[in-house]
């Protein structure tokens, strides 16, 4: 089955959400900072979003692991 492109780019998203605020936690644990947590953050949500979906995009295109759908003989 071929995904869409916008489901790529809402798993994208969601994935990022999750990574980023632990990318937050770990920045703010290790500098203290807020204010420098915080754009290490921002910087880490806009990029990741974009590397995720590319990297989808490009597995959507390898046959590795995927299995040909037949078409049914009948349908109800």
């Amino acid at each position: 089955m071929k995904e869409k492109n916008y489901r790529s780019l809402v798993k994208s998203i969601s994935y990022r959400i999750t990574g980023t605020i632990t990318t937050f936690l770990i920045s703010l644990l290790v500098t203290g900072e807020i204010k420098f947590a915080l754009s290490i953050m921002s910087v880490d949500f806009v990029s990741k979003i974009a590397i995720f979906y590319f990297h989808e995009r490009m597995w959507n295109n390898i046959k590795f692991g995927k299995i040909k759908e037949t078409p049914n003989d009948y349908q109800i």
